[in-house]
């Protein structure tokens, strides 16, 4: 399994930069995506080796990591875009890319369908039906680690509000609710910021929510969000949500840290 794991990152090393391109903008894309690429795949090993996992499992998890943009290469390169309803699926983009290899066939089948089945869903509104434990678990992890990473890639790019879109009323409803959102429903640039913290419903482990908390992500998406009743009811339910799931099983020596920070502000 070490052997197939080195085999699998020297290939993705090779296949990342064959898109290095002379335009410009897809250039500046696939190194992103690279660069997304090695976090995720050190935070999937990191959140595999936080749950106790054995040592096959946490390789299988820094496998996912590795592979789980895989179709983003070659979705950016043919349509210069990372939004999968104006080109294609990037998840199924990346399994059709991986099928094609040889080495995956060193899996087990076991373990070939969990790495499908967690990159298959790893972009999912919500994660298909499944009564597998072992591909539920896999698909939390991988998307866990997604998400823990696209705070730090999109985190740049937060403005305050300009006070001319705003949030959609669907959206801020949703937010209040705690629910999740269309992407296609996305209308203004505020919408996109209040996603962020809709994400934080969909984070399935305290280890995850803590390091969104430690990086002040969330601090600054608040921030920069236009403030209203609802807003500010949807942000009360939030903190509320986050105190509940830092005390979740998986969570390790949450007490002095700073999400209470985060919790009592605009209270």
């Amino acid at each position: 399994m070490k052997v197939l794991l080195e085999q699998m990152h020297a290939w993705m090393h090779d296949y990342m930069k064959s898109f290095y391109n002379e335009d410009k903008e897809i250039q500046k894309g696939i190194l992103i995506k690279e660069e997304h690429t090695g976090y995720v795949t050190r935070i999937s090993r990191e959140l595999a080796e936080h749950l106790d996992m054995n040592a096959h499992d946490c390789m299988l998890a820094e496998m996912m990591g590795l592979f789980h943009d895989v179709g983003r290469f070659r979705q950016f390169t043919l349509y210069k875009t990372f939004n999968d309803s104006l080109s294609a699926n990037h998840a199924l983009l990346g399994i059709k890319v991986l099928k094609e290899q040889s080495f995956i066939d060193g899996l087990n089948e076991e373990d070939r369908d969990l790495l499908m089945f967690a990159i298959g869903n790893h972009n999912a509104k919500n994660i298909e039906n499944t009564t597998n434990k072992r591909e539920l678990l896999f698909a939390r992890l991988l998307r866990d680690a997604d998400k823990l990473d696209i705070y730090r890639v999109l985190s740049p790019y937060l403005e305050p509000s300009d006070g001319t879109g705003g949030c959609s009323p669907d959206f801020v409803h949703k937010f209040v609710r705690g629910e999740q959102c269309d992407y296609s429903q996305i209308r203004t640039f505020d919408d996109r910021k209040l996603v962020r913290l809709m994400w934080i419903y969909d984070i399935n482990f305290a280890w995850t929510l803590q390091r969104v908390i430690d990086r002040g992500y969330l601090e600054r998406i608040v921030a920069f969000l236009p403030k209203d009743l609802l807003m500010n009811q949807g942000i009360k339910r939030l903190k509320k949500h986050i105190a509940a799931k830092l005390q979740t099983e998986d969570g390790v020596n949450f007490s002095t840290d700073r999400a209470g920070d985060f919790q009592q502000r605009d209270e």
